[in-house]
């Protein structure tokens, strides 16, 4: 797995309840063709994932394993 490029990870997604800026996810997870990140508002507790959908040539490297 090619390692995630600092200025690749979103910041400061507004929170899905309350709208307070995050300033980066909590969680990370690639996926073939896709990016899920699970976001967590500091102000609220509020918890939500978005998901992030690459064209399929965008993968250069698939996973090599489960």
């Amino acid at each position: 797995m090619t390692p995630a490029d600092i200025d690749d990870i979103p910041r400061q997604n507004p929170c899905a309840q309350c709208g307070t800026p995050i300033p980066f996810p909590d969680w990370i997870e690639p996926g073939e063709g896709r990016v899920s990140y699970l976001w967590k508002c500091q102000a609220c507790g509020y918890r939500f994932e978005a998901v992030a959908i690459f064209d399929e040539h965008a993968i250069e490297h698939p996973p090599l394993a489960a």
